[in-house]
């Protein structure tokens, strides 16, 4: 039930001072109120007196969610100028004036027309005016009041989030804090305990507890764990009224999550581990896993395995999986099973994050024992280096041992090793090697100018399993050994002039030497013995491996002497000493003044035999034209077309039959028997062959005659099974041929080759009857000059 009070809000009082005895004409025409003060002042001599007048309305308060059937009476407007005729009207402006609140102009009563809610709106500014209807002017100044509406409890708590998600680590102590929900209630908080909210646990206890006023949540047991619970879900209960009996509530729920601490060591779920392991295996072959379990998740989780100090350490390593967390055991030296056969390692592990806090808890690790059985594998043979380095002379002989590789049988049974070179680093076979022992020796002479380094491949296999093979290279350097002279290092164009003076430079000469001493290169140059003082030059050794040309004489001529022939005799100083002789020719120049040349001996030469320039090229143009004749008349000769062998329109040439075996020459003539083809009652006896040398002896065997079965297809199958089955019958380079036609064909062999065995020459004028295609043939055979021909 909905109760109502009226109470007086304002009251405003307005004094004014009125002139009765001044007509009204007269104030209407009056300017200013001094006037008018004024003139009433001098025509009354009265005191001016104020009058009161005054709103009133009875309320300022109204209930929200009214739900009565009448409207919600507000309140009322009413002036001392309302004598109740009628004459004035209440106008009502302002906040829902006209649409949440009306007025009735003739008494001032306003309604509210609409239930109102406070939660949408909780005061109304209003303004309210009487005029007169007559006059239509104010009676009153416009005045403003307010209308606020009273809250009831008509809304209930409301949290923030319909769903909260919230983490606290497990292990936490008691009172921890995990989150703070928060409600809200739309009622006027000033106005009794409509929007006082008091917060309540429904569901999660006794894990999780809720301060009733903050809202904070907390934990309420101790040492909860993860691994034991990892999800909770809470319903928190917010309610108005502070709690009390008929107070609105609302709800929320708050997921609530454990989250992980590293509380717990790895443990590997078996105290041992077996693995065997092939001695063969190379390094890094992983051998097999191991895992420990650590409860915990996330960087909590991770560990690292490590193989303890002890046996096997050096043999062998573990790597840890980072995405497995596994621990790899993998080989980290090579196996050998006849050194051991049998290794027992210790592997940790241990947690790479531990917390501090938890450290009381034990040692964060723990050690598993893993044995690795090695196994025999036959390996291949081991040589006694990773390479070998052989240096040798350059003059070693032929067949000298320049060194020796050894390789040895790791296995138990210790077999026996063969060597060879692998050919394909020795092409050219310079070098072998004993099978035996394993010495290189050379094949072929060295020359360090030209190779001065080989690089071969040796293969020891074992003779018992040539499977089982193993490849070392061999380094084998070429010593140098002065076995070659000094020579030139060019080809030198030397000219002295004509007016040259005696000491004067002409040539500085240089030499190379494709030995390679190892204290360097040192030339000497001297003049040959056999002309030890030359007249003309002189050479002088500049000790720097060059020699300077000077000259000795006071002039040249040309016409004397065009050219000059010096030799020098240039040798080395390594052992055994080597020497050669140089010759440089040196020309005989005109020059100027400055020593630059102008013109050589050639010139003169040229001038001395009366041959100018032009007849020198009309002798070589005159060469030149009979080259070119005689190129075109061989041109001409190739090209010239023989005579065509038939003329005749009928072109017999595809109906040639050609023979052109040639055999195995004049003195085979025990390959095979043409004439036994020829004729079936030729005596069949096996012969043996005469251009081969049979591996052995075999019985002559007598064959059946063949004039008995005279079909052709049989004689054929007859004679291919006997060369079959004949150990000395083709292929030897000879032809075996079966052109047997049989004795019934009308028509008898056109071959020549029965001529072979005919005592007189046949007659071929019976070609001449077979008309114009065989023309050609009876031209060639027929004739007393056909053989000739």
């Amino acid at each position: 039930m909905r109760t109502y009070h009226c109470l007086p809000l304002f009251i405003w009082t307005y004094m004014f001072h009125t002139i009765d005895a001044i007509p009204f004409q007269e104030k209407a025409n009056s300017d200013s109120p001094s006037e008018r003060i004024v003139n009433l002042t001098q025509e009354d001599g009265k005191m001016l007196h104020r009058t009161k007048r005054g709103w009133m309305w009875n309320q300022f308060f109204l209930l929200e969610e009214y739900t009565g059937t009448d409207t919600q009476y507000v309140g009322k407007l009413h002036t001392d100028q309302d004598k109740g005729d009628g004459n004035l009207k209440y106008i009502l402006t302002g906040d829902g004036a006209g649409s949440l609140f009306v007025i009735d102009e003739n008494t001032g009563d306003i309604h509210a027309a609409k239930k109102l809610d406070r939660e949408e709106k909780s005061l109304y500014v209003l303004r309210a005016k009487a005029i007169d209807r007559k006059t239509g002017r104010q009676v009153e100044p416009e005045s403003e009041f307010i209308i606020k509406i009273h809250d009831i409890n008509d809304n209930e708590p409301k949290f923030t989030k319909e769903l909260y998600t919230a983490s606290v680590p497990e292990m936490s102590g008691v009172g921890t804090s995990v989150i703070q929900v928060t409600a809200t209630d739309a009622d006027d908080a000033n106005y009794g305990n409509s929007a006082k909210v008091v917060y309540s646990i429904l569901q999660g206890q006794p894990y999780f507890s809720v301060d009733p006023e903050s809202g904070v949540i907390k934990t309420a047991l101790p040492d909860m764990s993860r691994e034991n619970r990892e999800q909770y879900q809470v319903v928190i209960q917010a309610k108005d009224m502070g709690g009390q009996m008929g107070g609105l509530s609302g709800t929320t729920t708050v997921n609530i999550t454990l989250t992980d601490v590293n509380n717990n060591p790895p443990r590997f779920p078996q105290s041992m581990y077996q693995f065997h392991a092939p001695e063969s295996a190379p390094l890094g072959t992983h051998l097999g896993r191991i895992k420990a379990n650590d409860p915990d998740v996330g960087e909590n989780a991770e560990m690292e395995y490590s193989i303890a100090e002890g046996e096997g350490a050096d043999m062998f390593d573990v790597i840890t999986d980072k995405d497995t967390q596994e621990g790899i055991i993998t080989v980290k030296q090579n196996l050998d099973f006849e050194s051991k056969m049998l290794y027992t390692l210790k592997v940790d592990a241990s947690n790479t994050h531990p917390d501090p806090q938890f450290l009381h808890l034990g040692p964060f690790k723990d050690t598993a024992v893993v044995k690795i059985s090695v196994e025999d594998i036959d390996e291949p043979p081991v040589f006694s280096k990773i390479f070998y380095l052989i240096e040798v002379d350059e003059d070693v002989k032929e067949g000298s041992i320049i060194g020796q590789v050894t390789a040895y049988d790791p296995d138990a049974m210790n077999n026996l090793i063969k060597y060879s070179v692998d050919r394909h680093t020795d092409t050219d076979r310079v070098f072998s090697i004993h099978s035996e022992n394993g010495s290189i020796f050379t094949l072929k002479p060295l020359d360090r100018e030209s190779t001065p380094w080989h690089n071969i491949t040796v293969t020891a296999t074992e003779i018992n399993n040539s499977k089982q093979s193993s490849h070392i290279p061999v380094f084998i350097r070429i010593l140098d050994i002065n076995d070659h002279a000094p020579e030139f290092a060019m080809y030198y164009e030397t000219f002295v002039c004509e007016n040259a003076k005696p000491g004067q430079l002409i040539q500085t000469v240089s030499v190379m030497d494709k030995d390679d001493p190892p204290r360097g290169h040192k030339f000497f140059f001297e003049p040959v013995p056999d002309f030890p003082l030359n007249p003309n030059f002189t050479i002088v050794d500049n000790k720097d491996n060059t020699a300077g040309i000077m000259t000795r004489k006071d002039g040249y001529s040309r016409n004397k002497m065009s050219t000059y022939l010096l030799p020098i005799l240039i040798f080395d100083n390594d052992y055994p000493i080597q020497s050669s002789t140089g010759t440089l020719t040196i020309r005989v120049c005109a020059c100027d003044n400055q020593g630059n040349m102008q013109s050589c001996n050639a010139e003169a030469l040229v001038l001395s035999a009366g041959l100018s320039t032009g007849a020198l090229i009309a002798i070589l143009l005159c060469v030149i034209i009979l080259l070119v004749l005689v190129v075109l008349f061989a041109a001409l000769k190739r090209q010239r077309k023989k005579e065509p062998l038939i003329i005749s329109k009928d072109d017999v040439r595809d109906n040639i039959v050609t023979y052109n075996d040639e055999g195995g020459g004049e003195e085979d003539t025990q390959a095979f028997d043409i004439g036994t083809l020829r004729n079936p009652e030729a005596r069949e006896d096996s012969k043996l062959r005469r251009d081969v040398i049979p591996e052995t002896i075999f019985q002559i065997r007598r064959t059946v005659p063949l004039w008995e079965n005279i079909d052709v297809q049989d004689f054929i199958h007859r004679r291919l099974k006997e060369n079959d089955s004949d150990p000395t019958a083709p292929p030897y380079d000879s032809l075996a041929t079966y052109a047997y036609e049989g004795n019934d064909s009308i028509a008898d062999s056109l071959s020549s080759l029965e001529s072979l065995t005919a005592d007189c020459n046949q007659d071929y004028d019976y070609l001449s009857d077979w008309g114009p295609r065989f023309k050609k043939l009876a031209d060639m055979y027929g004739g007393e000059d056909s053989d000739r021909d």
